[in-house]
């Protein structure tokens, strides 16, 4: 980024709005771990693009939310819709975000949609779905961002999920973050000559929507200790990190967040003291 420290040089802490003046796209931030990263972002002083899918807010209240919430920060905030999926959505998103304020210095692709059933079972078009949000989604949204982030050099985040490296049989999404890692890798050399930074945050268990969904997957995973499950701010303040003058050094990394969980698949996960083993 333009304000970052040459390499020697002592970063700034990580306080203060150190975003102040710069504009941030946050995909699927009407809700869970993308509304949690707009406002992070914006308290360290960033203007941000809230984006939803739905293509009205009456259909997507959620994003009006995020934005009332940016505002009361102090930040500017504008809700666009479009379907990642699709490639002049993309565009038409990027465009319009680029005219509404001037600029845009990060850019986190956290939408994702996906079903929840092993390969075998997905019909066309669930794969296409599959491959059309999750990959080619997060393609089309970074080669329309690089013109504006290689203006005065920007971040690309990219959230991930356990998912990436841990096979789950009815958990699909995980084979497109782990290709999406591998992108975030390629962007990370691609673009350092346009002083774009690319990193991802891999997130453990996170309580949002999908949580409840997941449950259906994965037999007792509501009994796994309190301890073990991240919070939607715990992951944004790892992405807020990453956009930090503190990260100049990081590039091209994939940065777990998971509370040690990971760490703890080889051997038993006791019960939380006091719950019963039925």
């Amino acid at each position: 980024m333009s304000s970052e420290p040459t390499a020697g040089q002592p970063a700034q802490p990580l306080s203060g709005a150190f975003l102040q003046g710069k504009v941030a796209l946050v995909t699927g931030s009407s809700r869970g771990i993308g509304r949690a990263i707009a406002l992070a972002l914006a308290r360290a002083g960033a203007d941000i693009a809230v984006h939803g899918r739905r293509g009205s807010d009456a259909a997507n209240p959620g994003g009006q939310e995020t934005a009332a919430a940016v505002e009361a920060l102090g930040r500017r905030a504008q809700v666009f819709h479009g379907d990642i999926a699709v490639k002049a959505d993309v565009e038409a998103l990027l465009e319009a975000v680029g005219q509404a304020f001037g600029r845009l210095d990060v850019l986190v692709l956290n939408a994702a949609r996906a079903p929840f059933k092993s390969t075998e079972r997905l019909l066309e078009r669930d794969a296409r779905q599959l491959i059309d949000t999750n990959l080619l989604g997060n393609l089309w949204c970074v080669q329309r961002a690089v013109p504006w982030l290689a203006k005065q050099g920007g971040d690309i985040v990219y959230i991930s999920s356990l998912g990436s490296r841990f096979m789950n049989p009815d958990y699909p999404l995980g084979v497109m973050k782990a290709a999406m890692e591998a992108l975030v890798r390629q962007w990370a050399e691609e673009l350092a000559p346009k002083k774009i930074r690319s990193n991802a945050v891999c997130a453990g268990l996170v309580k949002t929507d999908a949580f409840k969904t997941m449950r259906l997957v994965w037999p007792g995973i509501e009994n796994l200790p309190e301890d073990l499950v991240v919070s939607p701010e715990e992951v944004a303040d790892v992405v807020l990190f990453l956009t930090s003058p503190g990260a100049r050094a990081i590039r091209g990394q994939t940065l777990v967040v998971d509370r040690g969980l990971s760490s703890r698949l080889i051997r038993p996960v006791l019960p939380r003291e006091g719950a019963s083993e039925a």
